[in-house]
């Protein structure tokens, strides 16, 4: 297991839990992982196929992450292939050859080809060893991106009983995780949970107002690095691109109504670091085996939390420090309401309206923000603060807001309890709406009494009051603010009530050379890591993979820090094993060389 670690992957050590598992998967049980993203999964079904006699199965849902994992894997050393309607019918019979010879140790296929009648006949005569199922979040209904092609995976239970399964992703809530278990009808499986908290993704909120220039700000910052920008909608996607583009920053759009041509096209461009910013929907990224994105920044905020997870975990899969943004605005909740609103499922809907509540309060929330997420996946996290979240670098200062809170709560009250946060904010600003009119509500003496804060602030501090449980919000289409008996004590008694301070954030601008710096903690040599990456991208263009596949950036940092020259040193390297020394050795020991 050990050998086979360093021989063929270059590490040195499994990663937590990554041994059990693959001891449990070699023991022929049924196996669930529940492992974030970047995590390691994918080491726990590689490690037993080579182990194991035979071919293991790996039922992999995107085209794209098919290929970048095959060619990881061959870059490796790995006997590994794919089968997809890109490959023609001669390369799949020679590939098919392959796997019957013993050639082959790890077949990746759709779930709509093991669903084939022909393929499933081509199954009877392989020795199947073992089945991974990845994404396996897709076979659940309950789940954020059920695909119904997964639920005829039930075939393989029933076909080959004996043979062990293990299911593996990234998001799943206890829900989803027992649904895995059911449809793929698992055998008394062993679930493995790691915990849902990344240590090297920097999360941040920031108030959607000037996000344009806060986002050029961050990528000035990350200029270079790898960056994906999550937009709302197709639209957003190409105005965004084509703006950033006249600031400087060559940004490409990647959304469905793009041709598969385009897509690819974008999506090649970006791995193999030719273009270092895509402004995508949530169509991009499931299929993105990118381990050096350095910054995603969510433009919109996103319909629920099993997205935002999955999206933020395509930052910083090598385990360097990576950066998470999102802008938020309550607003941008209706955009999902109105398309939540025509679901014909009422018990779809009111759960789609449920996961959406649940996100926003994540962005107005005034605690940890890793603390919020890992706890709605079902982890108990013992640490209070995990010091790389916005409030808990302390950007939550508190100021005496009695004031404002009246003001508010008086609004509130005036208005009749039976309106909404955005009603009540315009109120307090005076705002010359013609619904304020028709309801008379220009006439109150509250309308007007707010003006030295702007629309987000208020919105914000209405918030903050829910959260505080002074006001209440009721509904979910069209939620209305309610004063409180909390609230109503406050109000009559006056009693003082701090809130956070409310000023328009402005994204901080760093030196470009601090980005660049922090993402590797030890000292390294800054114009050695620059020549070994050049030379990097010249090995993978030449070889048409994505430069990652030849080395990822730890491995570069490390060898700008220790800078071997023997065989023995460059081994020693984490991510150096035999294949790559063979193939890459001698070129980037000259680099080393030669600086």
């Amino acid at each position: 297991m050990h050998t086979i670690l360093k021989e063929n992957f270059g590490y040195d050590s499994f990663r937590a839990q990554q041994e059990e598992i693959i001891t449990h998967v070699l023991s022929g049980k049924d196996t669930v992982v529940l492992m974030p993203t970047g995590g390691g999964k994918s080491l726990c079904f590689q490690v037993p196929a080579l182990l194991l006699p035979g071919v293991t199965l790996v039922v992999s849902p995107l085209i794209s992450l098919m290929k970048d994992q095959v060619d990881s894997l061959q870059a490796n050393g790995v006997a590994a292939a794919y089968l997809n309607s890109s490959l023609s019918i001669e390369e799949q019979l020679a590939i098919m050859a392959d796997v019957h010879s013993g050639i082959i140790k790890l077949l990746y296929v759709s779930p709509e080809r093991l669903a084939n009648a022909y393929f499933q006949e081509e199954l009877h005569q392989m020795q199947l060893s073992l089945v991974a199922v990845d994404e396996a979040h897709c076979i659940s209904q309950w789940g954020h991106d059920f695909r119904p092609d997964y639920t005829s995976l039930s075939y393989i239970r029933e076909t080959f009983p004996k043979v062990p399964i293990i299911a593996l992703t990234a998001t799943a809530t206890d829900i989803v995780k027992e649904d895995i278990c059911t449809q793929l009808r698992l055998q008394k499986p062993k679930v493995f949970l790691s915990s849902f908290f990344r240590d090297n993704l920097h999360l941040h909120v920031e108030a959607k107002d000037g996000t344009f220039e806060k986002i050029v700000d961050l990528l000035d910052e990350h200029r270079s690095q790898p960056t994906i920008i999550y937009a709302f909608s197709r639209k957003d996607t190409e105005e965004l691109a084509k703006k950033l583009t006249k600031q400087g920053h060559r940004a490409l759009p990647y959304h469905a109504g793009l041709s598969g041509e385009v897509r690819e096209k974008h999506q090649n461009l970006f791995i193999r670091d030719k273009v270092t910013t895509i402004v995508a929907t949530v169509a991009f990224g499931m299929g993105i085996d990118k381990p050096d994105v350095r910054l995603v920044i969510h433009h919109t905020l996103p319909k629920n939390l099993e997205g935002y997870y999955q999206e933020i975990g395509r930052a910083g899969r090598d385990g360097l420090p990576s950066k998470c943004v999102l802008f938020y605005s309550y607003g941008d909740t209706q955009k999902h309401q109105y398309f939540m609103h025509g679901m014909a499922n009422p018990v779809e809907r009111e759960a789609s309206q449920k996961k959406l509540q649940a996100m926003v309060n994540f962005a107005e929330y005034t605690g940890c923000r890793w603390r919020y997420l890992v706890e709605y996946f079902g982890e108990q996290r013992s640490e209070k603060e995990c010091g790389i979240c916005d409030r808990c670098l302390g950007s939550l200062a508190m100021q005496d807001g009695t004031e404002i809170v009246q003001k508010i709560l008086s609004t509130v009250i005036k208005t009749g309890n039976r309106f909404g946060r955005m009603h009540v904010a315009q109120v307090l600003l005076g705002a010359k709406v013609q619904k304020i009119i028709d309801l008379g509500h220009h006439e109150l003496s509250v309308y007007g009494i707010g003006k030295e804060y702007s629309k987000v602030q208020l919105i914000s501090i209405i918030a903050y009051l829910e959260q505080e449980g002074i006001v209440e919000r009721q509904g979910d289409t069209y939620p209305v603010v309610l004063i409180t008996e909390k609230g109503r004590a406050i109000l009559q008694e006056r009693q003082q009530v701090d809130i956070p301070v409310v000023q328009k954030a402005k994204a901080t601008k760093t030196a470009k050379t601090r980005a660049k710096k922090s993402a590797f903690a030890g000292e390294y040599d800054e114009k050695l890591f620059d020549a070994l990456r050049a030379k990097r991208r010249e090995l993978a263009d030449q070889a048409r993979i994505p430069p990652f596949m030849v080395f990822g950036d730890k491995t570069l940092y490390a060898m700008a820090a220790t800078k071997p020259t023997t065989d023995g040193e460059f081994l020693e390297i984490s991510g150096v094993g035999a294949a790559k020394l063979k193939a890459f050795g001698e070129v980037f020991m000259g680099v080393i060389r030669g600086q």
